[in-house]
């Protein structure tokens, strides 16, 4: 197991260089020194930053049981046949005890765990020091300074927090599966803004002519845009439908490059990163300078007995914590 003090010994810098010449094991270390909040992770990050932008990054999401590992799993097969190297990071919601480091079922992933061209993290969903976001993003970053062609988020779920993370990515995967209420539901909720691609996964159902009209039909009644949201069929299990996977993201990356909307995305999601770990950082702050005050805990009372609203404990909480601050 890898600890801080062990990277300190190593030095960051020597620790970077290995990482950017794509030292799998120098990548290891350096995603876990940012996933426990180590200053010497953040110390890291700031050296390879500038190393960072060049792989093609590709956010899958969906609700769970839909087949995203193992449709990532084919996919990394079709990449790593044409030489490419791949770096996979799933956003696990496992329980506490395993924290997601086993990766849970992905047994399709299993099968490149001794490929030296694919490295693959899991990031359990448990509130880690740092923030999840925060944590993930940064993981994505090493990831890409690494050297990997093609860098996959996996998240489970497509609430507000998957939406964050995925935000990373500069080509958004949204994988579904016919006769699935809870996709019917996902496309009602307004996930369809989220995604580039659209994957109707394990499409030997007898449902899936019916759900790939229903999403042809809510996608029409959404903008027109240079981007006309494709409706693929996988059936990953057996790689069908993967080939063409790969190619609609190597034709949509294409797309927003030479439109100029990729340079756009990334100033996006790196100025979302930034406020997203500011946010966090301040939020915790708060609560450690405010851990044990019992004023806090009384005005807390006070909004549970509905004798003060929670916008005026806000207010009276900030102006404890910095004097300066107004209501």
């Amino acid at each position: 197991m890898t600890t801080a003090e062990d990277s300190r010994e190593e030095g960051p810098s020597s620790l970077a260089q290995r990482l950017l010449a794509g030292d799998r094991r120098a990548l290891a270390r350096a995603i876990t020194l940012v996933e426990n909040d180590d200053p010497a992770g953040w110390e890291l990050v700031r050296e390879v930053y500038p190393s960072t932008g060049r792989a093609a990054v590709v956010g899958f999401t969906g609700p769970p049981g839909v087949g995203k590992s193992t449709l990532m799993g084919a996919l990394v097969s079709h990449e790593r046949a044409l030489g490419r190297s791949v770096a996979v990071l799933s956003i696990d919601p496992s329980s506490p005890f395993t924290r997601g480091a086993l990766l849970g079922d992905r047994i399709r992933l299993a099968d490149h765990f001794l490929d030296p061209g694919v490295f693959i993290r899991s990031m359990a969903n448990r509130g880690a020091l740092g923030g999840l976001s925060e944590a993930a993003l940064q993981a994505a970053l090493l990831m890409d300074a690494a050297g990997r062609d093609l860098v996959l988020l996996e998240t489970v779920g497509v609430g507000q927090a998957e939406v964050d993370i995925i935000d990373h990515a500069d080509t958004v995967v949204l994988v579904l599966m016919p006769g699935s209420g809870d996709s019917i539901q996902a496309l009602k909720a307004g996930v369809m803004e989220i995604p580039d691609v659209i994957v109707v996964n394990k499409s030997d159902h007898p449902m899936t002519d019916t759900m790939v009209r229903e999403i042809r039909a809510v996608l029409a009644l959404g903008p027109r845009a240079d981007w006309q949201v494709p409706v693929l069929r996988t059936e990953a299990l057996r790689g069908e439908g993967i080939a063409e996977l790969a190619q609609t993201l190597a034709s949509h990356r294409a797309e927003i490059e030479a439109q100029g909307t990729l340079a756009e995305r990334r100033r996006r999601n790196l100025l979302n990163e930034v406020m997203a770990i500011a946010t966090q950082r301040l939020r915790r702050g708060l609560e450690d300078a405010l851990r044990g005050d019992e004023g806090v805990r009384e005005l807390l009372d006070a909004v549970v007995a509905r004798r003060l609203d929670p916008a005026s404990a806000a207010a009276e909480i900030l102006a404890r914590a910095d004097p300066g601050h107004g209501p």
